[in-house]
């Protein structure tokens, strides 16, 4: 396998991130309900990587526990003594091997598969550059380190913001800090970075002056700032949920759903909607949702871990958990709660009611206010109603219990044994009428309150 093919990466997520305020550490906080440094795994996953590498530090057993599923070694920067310190701790783990090396950061989670091709595509390039920088140019520049080119593409000078002059802080290319290096250069010039400057750090950018004291450039390639957007606090999150979330919904649309009220439709990292979806304004979906041609996803509704079938109408107000599958032309209602529930198709649970571990027959109807009573304290238990059978308004069914095909069950009744096929169900109280009470009751009260 040539090295055009074959790649390693070093993703830095020790740092401990401090301006986030939280017990979480920075690269597993969220967005689109996936944590920022599994995004970035995907994108490497993606561009199929030989060999990853994640650095760690404080906070490492979280980290190590995100990713313990994935094909990744771990490497531990015990003291966070800078960049150039982190990525020498992956030294070990890439033991043997001399070819191009990526290195990412796990707050920085958008980076494209395909920019990071072109990384390594013009590391094997024209001129043989040591060193490959991702750099961007973002509308506001703010204090990242500016790149100052000398001819085409090559880098004369990097300089972080604290140290630039205002002509320099005038240029508007930014230093992403990503790079592309072979391995045989990069841990021999990380040997040769210092420490002397305010910090006290080994900064892995000060490789590209000793890859030019060597006579290899380092080059630069541009990328979208929104890949080269990292996450240092809350607000820095926010704003890359939001920018995320605009780019989902464009995409959305693009590929055939209707979208009422764009930005108040909120996506998770997953989420797939066939052609002629409408969703309604004030849907969220979390992870694991799939939904069929032509559904409909009423306003205010919340939608986690569930297959909506073809045509299905969900909402207004509903809530959908995980586990529940939807069949074609089914109908779920507001302030209707699913959970692991396998509904039918043509089947209606139409308003007010809860509906756990179950079974929906086909055209079942299920009236409102009904309730699966799945839990008893200790255990959860499973309900099955059949193909069309009703359920009366107000209905209490104790699992485990079955509903017979096409049975009726009375309105207002707490069912505790299985109900046999096209059989009715009634379990209520005898009513009684006492005449004249009502009347009496409010002369009686009446009086009382005068006194």
């Amino acid at each position: 396998m040539s090295d055009q093919r074959r790649f390693a990466v070093v993703i830095l997520a020790a740092g401990q991130g401090t301006r986030m305020r939280s017990d979480t550490h920075k690269v597993l906080h969220p967005i689109a309900s996936r944590p920022l440094l599994l995004h970035l795994i995907d994108r490497v996953d993606a561009l199929g990587a030989d060999k990853r590498v994640v650095v760690v530090g404080k906070g490492r057993e979280q980290v190590e526990a995100a990713i313990r599923d994935r094909d990744v070694a771990v490497a531990l920067q015990a003291e966070q003594k800078g960049t150039g310190h982190a990525v020498q701790q992956a030294e070990q783990a890439l033991a043997g091997y001399d070819g191009p090396v990526l290195v990412l950061y796990g707050d920085t989670p958008f980076v494209e598969a395909e920019t990071l091709r072109r990384m390594l595509d013009r590391l094997d390039g024209d001129g043989g550059p040591g060193v490959v920088v991702l750099a961007s140019t973002p509308p506001d520049p703010l204090k990242y380190g500016r790149i100052i080119l000398g001819d085409g593409d090559r880098i004369a000078r990097m300089v972080e913001y604290k140290d630039a002059t205002e002509e320099e802080r005038a240029v508007r290319l930014c230093n992403s800090g990503m790079m592309a290096v072979r391995a045989r250069d990069l841990f021999r010039w990380l040997g040769e970075v210092g420490n002397d400057n305010a910090a006290g750090e080994f900064y892995l950018p000060d490789i590209v002056n000793i890859a030019a004291a060597e006579g290899r450039d380092a080059v630069v390639i541009e990328g979208d700032p929104y890949e080269t957007a990292g996450v240092n606090s809350r607000a820095e999150l926010a704003h890359l949920e939001l920018e995320w979330q605009r780019r989902r919904r464009e995409e959305v649309l693009d590929e055939g759903a209707t979208l009422i009220d764009p930005e108040s439709v909120w996506f998770a990292y997953d989420t797939r909607l066939a052609r002629d979806v409408t969703v309604e304004p004030h849907v969220v979906f979390g992870p694991g949702v799939e939904i069929a041609e032509g559904a409909v996803i009423k306003a205010f509704s919340h939608i986690e871990g569930a297959i909506i079938g073809t045509k299905a109408s969900i909402g207004p107000f509903a809530r959908i958990r995980p586990g529940t599958t939807l069949g074609a032309r089914t109908k779920v209602g507001n302030f209707v709660e699913l959970k692991k529930a396998q509904v039918g198709e043509g089947a209606k649970v139409n308003h007010l009611s809860y509906v756990g571990d179950a079974e929906v027959g086909a055209r079942a109807n299920i009236g409102a206010g009904t309730i699966t009573c799945n839990y008893d304290g200790f255990g959860k238990y499973r309900t099955v109603i059949g193909a069309g059978a009703f359920i009366g308004s107000n209905t209490a069914l104790v699992a485990p219990v079955t509903i017979g095909d096409g049975a009726i069950v009375g309105a207002g009744s707490v069912i505790t044994e299985n109900v046999e096929a096209d059989a009715l169900a009634v379990e209520r109280s005898d009513q009684k009428g006492v005449a004249g009470w009502a009347k009496r009751f409010r002369e009686r009260m009446t009086r009382k309150a005068a006194e």
